[in-house]
């Protein structure tokens, strides 16, 4: 067995290993995450900055928008943990937002470049 009982009672170093590990969970339950300011700063300016300049990638400024939307939530809940998490995937969505909108324009460019050239192509060789 693991340590003989003396007396009937556990042995102290037992009955001592108890009380610190009750008075470590006491302490970790007490310790909680800070409120993730910064990055709910960070998130609104992503989201904002998305916004104006995102209209041709809709979902992912949708996504970006219901994730700031739940982390301003969750930091009305104190639950900073969750809070800091969906702050920074609706920094990563903003961006993505951003990201498609521009590639989305570029795509679009890189089409009327092509319609141009085929006609410049087409008027040469009626010339």
């Amino acid at each position: 067995m693991n340590r003989q009982l003396q007396n009937g009672k556990e042995s102290r170093p037992q009955y001592l290993g108890a009380i610190a590990a009750a008075a470590a969970l006491a302490l970790a339950a007490c310790a909680s995450a800070p409120p993730p300011k910064e990055q709910m700063a960070v998130a609104n300016s992503a989201v904002d900055q998305a916004s104006g300049n995102s209209a041709d990638a809709p979902a992912e400024l949708t996504s970006a928008k219901d994730k700031l939307a739940r982390a301003n939530q969750a930091m009305a809940n104190k639950d900073y943990v969750l809070a800091r998490q969906l702050a920074e995937q609706a920094s990563a969505d903003a961006a993505l937002a951003q990201a498609s909108a521009r590639s989305a324009r570029s795509n679009r460019a890189l089409t009327e470049v092509r319609e141009s050239i085929q006609q410049l192509q087409a008027q040469l060789n009626r010339s």
